[in-house]
């Protein structure tokens, strides 16, 4: 089995900064792309940013230039930095994995979530 676990989030004032990280877990051979994604309340879940094993790296148009995103594939470890934090960055932030475990399986797999609160 492969485990995803977050921390980092919190609730911060707008124009603040916070630091999200997901570690996985695991009969992991190999990760593919790790991604961010957030669900506020009564929206749907949506993509953040994802970086490929490369280091090849996509955003959603409302984060570009505020979050980055980056990993460690050493560590298993996918981070994101947010900076100048909005009240609509609020919400639910899920990291994602695509995994090649020890089998030969490649399986997508979700963290527990860590909540976001930016205030105004």
């Amino acid at each position: 089995q492969v485990q995803l676990v977050e921390s980092g989030g919190g609730l911060v004032q707008a124009g603040g900064s916070l630091r999200l990280s997901c570690a996985a877990s695991g009969s992991i051979v190999r990760i593919y792309v790790m991604g961010w994604y957030r669900q506020a309340p009564g929206k749907q879940r949506e993509l953040v940013a994802s970086i490929s094993s490369g280091g090849s790296t996509n955003y959603a148009d409302s984060v570009k230039g505020r979050f980055t995103i980056s990993r460690d594939n050493a560590k298993h470890t996918v981070y994101l930095q947010m900076n100048s934090l909005k009240p609509e960055d609020t919400g639910v932030y899920y990291c994602n994995a695509a995994v090649l475990r020890e089998l030969g399986q490649i399986n997508n797999y979700w963290g527990q979530g860590t909540q976001v609160t930016v205030s105004s």
